[in-house]
């Protein structure tokens, strides 16, 4: 019987001291939070693009080192 009425009392006592969230200023942009992540795929793309751009540029110096003797 005691914990019946306990246990909601304790209840009540930490809902009690919570405060309302403060709303954010709306003149504010929010911050991204997402940019780890775009980082992170994003890397794996720009080492793929440079390397098939120095591919694409090899037979180019290749032909280039074959004309000086």
């Amino acid at each position: 019987m005691l914990i019946r009425i306990a246990l909601p009392l304790l209840g009540l006592l930490v809902l009690s001291g919570c405060n309302r969230p403060v709303p954010r200023d709306p003149d504010k942009r929010p911050e991204p939070q997402a940019t780890a992540l775009r980082d992170a795929v994003q890397r794996p793309l720009d080492k793929a693009k440079a390397a098939r751009e120095t591919l694409e540029k090899a037979p180019d110096t290749r032909a280039a080192d074959d004309a000086t003797p």
